[in-house]
Order: C-alpha cells, then sequence, then structure tokens
C-alpha cells in the first residue's frame, strides 16, 4: 500500500500550511491516514518523521502562479519556448529575467492555443523550495492548486481552504484556467462575474421572473458565499486536500512546476545513502583488490614469457642447427634429440655413461677432453683428451676402472708441452653380457672335449 503525504504551502513565511497524508487502497480509493494544519513555515520540521518512506506531492497558492494559453507560430517546442517570455513580456509585471515559465504538455484548446504556461517568480519558488529543504523535506512535484480542482466541461468547481482569519478560496474554470484569491475578495469577485453575465431576452418563456440568467456554474465542495446571479451547485462536503489529492495524478493534473532548473532528483533516504556508502567502499576495495591481482599477473606473465626465451635460447645454444623452436614442443624436440644419443630411457646410454665419467674427471682435473664420440650399437664412448703428462692419463684410466668402467687407452703421444691421448670406454655389463652370450657354445665345446 503506497502512502503519500500531500503539503499545501503559503505564499508567505506567515501562512498557515495544510498536510494530508493518504493511502492507496486495493479498490483504487484513497484512505485518509491523517491530516492537519501548520501556523507557520517555521513548523515545516513537525512533518520530517511524516515525510521518511512517503512519496511528497507540494500544492502552492495558484495567487503566486499565472496560467496563460497562447498560440505560439512555432515549429518546435525549443524555439517557442525562447520565444514565450518575450511575446507575454508587455503584459507582465515583472521583467521576465526574473520570472520562471513552467510548460504543460497539452492539446491544443478550441481556441486554437498550443502553448500552456505556468509563470511564478524565481524568488517565490526559491523561496518554497527552501522551506521544504531546511525540514529536510524532499519532493519531486510541485503543482498550483487550481490545477488540482475537479475539471467540470460546462463550468467550475470552488472550495474553500482555511479558517476565518486566513480562509481563500480555490477555483478552477478551464483546463489551463484558475484563480486562488481570500474569502474577504470573493464577494468583490462574484459581484464582478455577475455584471459581465450577458442579457437576455425579458420576453423569454424560460426567463420569466428573471432579469439575467447566469452564464456560470459552480460545483461547490464547501460553502460559499456567491451572488444570487451565479448558480452555485453544493456537492458533497470534503476536506480540500483530499481533493485535489484524488485528483493530482489525474490525466488533466499531469504537471509539475520543477522543469529546467528546479528539476530535482531523487532523494534517497539516509539508510539508503549509508548503503550506497558501504556499496561504494565494497566497489573500492574490490577495484583495488583487482588491479592487485591485474598487476601480479602481468608481472607473472612478463616472469613466464622471460623464463620461455630463456629455455629458448639455452635450446637453440646446445642444438645451433635448429632454425624454429616453440616452448609448446620443446619437450618432444629435446626427448628426440637425446634419443638420438642413446635413449632417454637407456641406464647404458650416452647419458648414463657420463654421469660415471663426472667423479674421473673431477679426480683428475689436469686431463681435459678435446672430443666425444659415442657409438650406439656397440655402447662405446671415445674420448680424445690432452694433459701435460703420461700420469694424467693413468690416473684417469684407473679412475674409470673404479667406476666400474673398461678402459681402452689409445696411441698418445707428445706434442710440445702437452701430452696427447685417446681412451674407448664401455660398460663392464655390457663385457659381461656379452660374455655370456658366448657361454654356451664354450660349454658345448668343453662338453664335446671330453
Amino acid at each position: 500500500m503506497t502512502e503519500t503525504l500531500f503539503i499545501r504551502l503559503g505564499s508567505q513565511a506567515h501562512n498557515s500550511i495544510h498536510w494530508l497524508v493518504v493511502a492507496d487502497t486495493s479498490n483504487n480509493e484513497q484512505e485518509i491516514i491523517a491530516s492537519g494544519e501548520l501556523k507557520d513555515a517555521q513548523q515545516l520540521s513537525e512533518l520530517t518523521s511524516k515525510a521518511e518512506q512517503r512519496q511528497i506531492k507540494v500544492l502552492v497558492p495558484g495567487c503566486d502562479v499565472l496560467l496563460k494559453s497562447l498560440k505560439v507560430p512555432a515549429k518546435s517546442s525549443r524555439a517557442m519556448r525562447l520565444a514565450v517570455p518575450y511575446m507575454l513580456e508587455d503584459g507582465l509585471a515583472e521583467d521576465v529575467e526574473t520570472l520562471f515559465f513552467a510548460y504543460a504538455d497539452l492539446a491544443n484548446d478550441e481556441q486554437g492555443n498550443n502553448c500552456f504556461t505556468a509563470i511564478v517568480a524565481h524568488n517565490q519558488m526559491q523561496q518554497w523550495l527552501s522551506w521544504l529543504a531546511d525540514a529536510d523535506i524532499y519532493t519531486k512535484y510541485i503543482l498550483p492548486d487550481v490545477l488540482a480542482m475537479p475539471f467540470t466541461q460546462d463550468g467550475w468547481s470552488a472550495i474553500s481552504l482555511g479558517d476565518a482569519n486566513q480562509e481563500q478560496i480555490i477555483v478552477r474554470q478551464k483546463i489551463w484556467q484558475g484563480f486562488t484569491l481570500d474569502a474577504s475578495a470573493w464577494q468583490l469577485q462574484c459581484q464582478a462575474f455577475s455584471i459581465e453575465t450577458p442579457e437576455h431576452n425579458e420576453n423569454s418563456e424560460d426567463n420569466e421572473g428573471n432579469d439575467q440568467q447566469s452564464s456560470v456554474s459552480i460545483e461547490a465542495y464547501s460553502r460559499l458565499a456567491h451572488s444570487e446571479k451565479l448558480a452555485v451547485k453544493a456537492m458533497p462536503e470534503e476536506l480540500p486536500l483530499a481533493l485535489m489529492a484524488a485528483n493530482y495524478g489525474s490525466k488533466l493534473n499531469r504537471f509539475n512546476l520543477l522543469q529546467g532548473q528546479y528539476q530535482i532528483k531523487q532523494n534517497r533516504s539516509h539508510a539508503g545513502q549509508q548503503w550506497l556508502w558501504v556499496a561504494g567502499v565494497a566497489m573500492f576495495a574490490l577495484l583495488l583488490s583487482l588491479g592487485d591481482k591485474s598487476m601480479q599477473l602481468w608481472q607473472l606473465n612478463a616472469e613466464q614469457e622471460k623464463v620461455e626465451q630463456n629455455i629458448v635460447n639455452s635450446y637453440k645454444k646446445a642444438f645451433p642447427k635448429t632454425k624454429r623452436v616453440r616452448v609448446s614442443t620443446i619437450k618432444s624436440q629435446l626427448n628426440r634429440e637425446l634419443a638420438l644419443l642413446g635413449g632417454v630411457g637407456d641406464k647404458q646410454g650416452f647419458l648414463a655413461m657420463l654421469a660415471k665419467l663426472q667423479p674421473a674427471f673431477t679426480k683428475v682435473p689436469a686431463l681435459k677432453p678435446e672430443s666425444l664420440k659415442f657409438d650406439g650399437k656397440r655402447q662405446e664412448l671415445r674420448i680424445q683428451a690432452t694433459a701435460k703428462d703420461y700420469q694424467a692419463f693413468e690416473k684417469f684410466s684407473v679412475a674409470l676402472n673404479a667406476a666400474n668402467l673398461t678402459v681402452k687407452k689409445g696411441s698418445q703421444s707428445n706434442e710440445g708441452d702437452q701430452v696427447t691421448g685417446s681412451f674407448s670406454i664401455t660398460n663392464k655389463d655390457n663385457k659381461k653380457g656379452s660374455d655370456n652370450k658366448k657361454a654356451p657354445p664354450q660349454q658345448q665345446s668343453n662338453k664335446e672335449a671330453s
């Protein structure tokens, strides 16, 4: 159920302020929840608590808003609105620079008028808004009270508002015409209406006993003093703001003074502002975390690219004949190259033999290898090396034997200060395996010899 607080402001700060709280029921009717009257604008703060969690709609006196209908020869609404202030300039009591012009979106009337404007002084608009702001009350809707009155096709509607000291009469004449005046001036206005009433034929059968017939019919929703020349039809009495609240949102009353520079964005509640602040902090923390993670990811990507480039450079250095290297396939390429050197999983292959040679080179640092050649079929490694004397070759041979390797020393020669020689190295296991394969024939021959 939606609740709405209606506030009818006064023209000056000392004028009384009327308010009403209504709720929309499921039957599209309005239920009055509370109503009251404030002495002046300073007491508006008493409505602050009532304004919370409710929609706020504000009414202002029609005596402060001039409604004008005119015919403007303009093709666009923008051009029309630029021209209107200067078309009305001669008929206005104030300079157009001090006035605010709001416009209604209405269809052309019977007189062909295509522009409907409401004119109010800037200082009056600012005064109303300042009263509401001081009371911490914010609204998106301000409507002249005469436009919230019921519209009748063939007459006017009227109601009195306020007590005897500040009573005002609110009258709606047409879709875009009406007035609000003090009750003391209402009698004079009624007399003026009577004088303006056109005379009719005294001999007319319809007007026997009457000198004049009123052309104005008023539907009165409260007791009104009136001239005998006016036809006043008494309607069921209602609270003035309740009557206006029932007509506030009708199709004919969809107008808002808060336009242009006075258009107010929706004000959020204090709780909503706190949630927004919390959400803002959470969003900032999230963005900060994402920024930190993004920086870490960028650093990791940079390091990964550097490592991948080092892998490619190392591979090309080990295998200079390779033209194209991909990190995604470098493992398979490396396995293929190693297979050519004796097999990756072969315990007696090239790499396994190199592992056994390493302690021997450590014990004999004076011996320097010049070249290495591996025969995969024979599982034999040939080393061409240099040293300062023959003893280094002997020590290296002893170290290889200690590593369970079979060594055959090749020729050695003395070239100046260096001794050059070679080794043929195999695993002793290989030799035993080959001996075992020859054993059966030998055993057979021994048996034959016996």
